[in-house]
């Protein structure tokens, strides 16, 4: 069935956008939350459901590479493309680095990473010091954490972005832009 992508998006388009928006947000706040008070309890979760977000993007990833990205509901300015274009990107990557970022800080700084309780990397635990581990390349380590802190902070801008344009179809265009985001044909 081929339907106008103008005027209505696929039930996958849809679905994927709202799990994944919704999971990267959740996670961005359990993350901003885990570093600011240091609450260790909630790194494995927030491992692994990093990654089973990553293979939810790729899935995403493969589809918006397949099948392109959605025309406009309607005509805008030069700059409003330009910017549209820019967020979307930045998600759309942005997502998908995200948990390589984190993969690869746990991994390098020797903590690991399971995959709800699937070990897939070891811990390299400190001998000398119980409880305390490792790091297979601390300066790496250390690159990758603040790569991913740096880009948890762009996507949040890059979201926020996003919904102010969500809202400015909706309230001040009034093109039908978030009605099809929300699954109804405009």
């Amino acid at each position: 069935m081929n339907v106008d992508t103008r005027t209505k998006l696929s039930t996958t388009t849809i679905l994927l956008h709202w799990l994944v928006g919704l999971l990267v947000m959740g996670m961005l706040v359990v993350g901003v939350y885990m570093a600011n008070f240091e609450v260790y309890a909630l790194y494995p979760w927030h491992k692994s459901l990093g990654q089973l977000v990553f293979l939810i993007v790729l899935v995403q990833a493969i589809h918006r590479l397949k099948n392109g990205w959605p025309p406009a509901v309607s005509e805008y300015s030069l700059a409003e493309r330009v910017l549209a274009r820019g967020v979307h990107y930045l998600l759309l990557v942005g997502v998908l680095l995200m948990p390589v970022f984190g993969f690869l800080m746990s991994v390098f700084g020797g903590n690991g990473v399971a995959f709800f309780g699937l070990q897939l990397v070891a811990r390299n635990p400190d001998p000398v010091n119980v409880g305390k581990v490792i790091p297979l390349n601390g300066p790496l380590a250390e690159v990758m954490n603040a790569a991913h802190g740096i880009l948890g902070y762009l996507l949040i801008l890059a979201i926020l972005l996003h919904i102010a344009g969500a809202f400015k179809h909706h309230l001040l265009d009034k093109d039908g832009t978030l009605r099809r985001m929300l699954g109804a044909k405009v």
